[in-house]
C-alpha cells in the first residue's frame, strides 16, 4: 500500500509544527490533514529524533531483516536435524 504523503511533505509539516506559531489543529487544517495524523507524524518524528522512547524506522527494518534470517536459520538446520536423523537409521552399526 503506498503512503498517500511524501517523506518530504511530512518532515515539512513537522517542522512548521514543532515552530508552535499556530496550533496543531490549524496546522493540520493548513496542509490538510487530520489532526491525529499530524500528531502521528509528531510522534514518530519524536522518535526518530530520540526525543522520546521507541523503536526508529531503522531499528524496525532491522528486526524485520533480523526475523526473516532467523526464520531461515531455523529452516535450515531444521533440514540438518532430519538429514542427521535419517542417517544414523540407515548406517549399519560398527
Amino acid at each position: 500500500m503506498p503512503k498517500p504523503y511524501p517523506e518530504e511533505f511530512r518532515r515539512d509539516v513537522v517542522a512548521v509544527a514543532r515552530k508552535g506559531q499556530a496550533p496543531l489543529k490549524q496546522v493540520a487544517k493548513d496542509f490538510g490533514i487530520s489532526e491525529s495524523c499530524l500528531a502521528n507524524w509528531l510522534r514518530k518524528a519524536d522518535i526518530e529524533d530520540g526525543n522520546r522512547p521507541g523503536v526508529t524506522q531503522a531499528e524496525s527494518e532491522e528486526l524485520r531483516e533480523l526475523r526473516k534470517r532467523l526464520k531461515l536459520v531455523e529452516q535450515e538446520n531444521e533440514i540438518l536435524r532430519r538429514a542427521a536423523a535419517f542417517f544414523a537409521r540407515e548406517l549399519p552399526p560398527k
